[in-house]
């Protein structure tokens, strides 16, 4: 889809940080894809880590790539990396609860 000069939609875009969220609503051409957006919005400017390790973005929760065309209020989400495995994580948490009932 070609951008429409003039034309513009609402998107938001949200980074959640480990002691803050970023949540931005943006107004971009119709056509914008995902990458064009995050560009536009200048976070990856002010949050230069965001860029030094491989990007994955989602829209709605679900995975996206850079080149995705955005829709109307669309919510774009960049993912940071898991700190812990959540499986690992979960198995710990379960020891801990029966040791904790004996």
């Amino acid at each position: 889809m070609a951008k429409t000069p003039g034309i513009a939609i609402e998107v938001e875009l949200i980074y959640a940080l480990s002691h803050a969220q970023v949540a931005e609503t943006l107004r971009v051409p119709v056509g914008t894809t995902v990458g064009e957006a995050l560009r536009l919005s200048g976070i990856l400017v002010r949050y230069p880590e965001i860029v030094t390790r491989s990007l994955a973005v989602g829209v709605w929760g679900k995975r996206a790539i850079a080149t995705a065309i955005l829709r109307e209020f669309d919510r774009i989400e960049i993912y940071r990396p898991l700190i812990a495995d959540p499986k690992q994580a979960r198995r710990s948490r379960a020891r801990r609860s029966a040791k904790s009932k004996c």
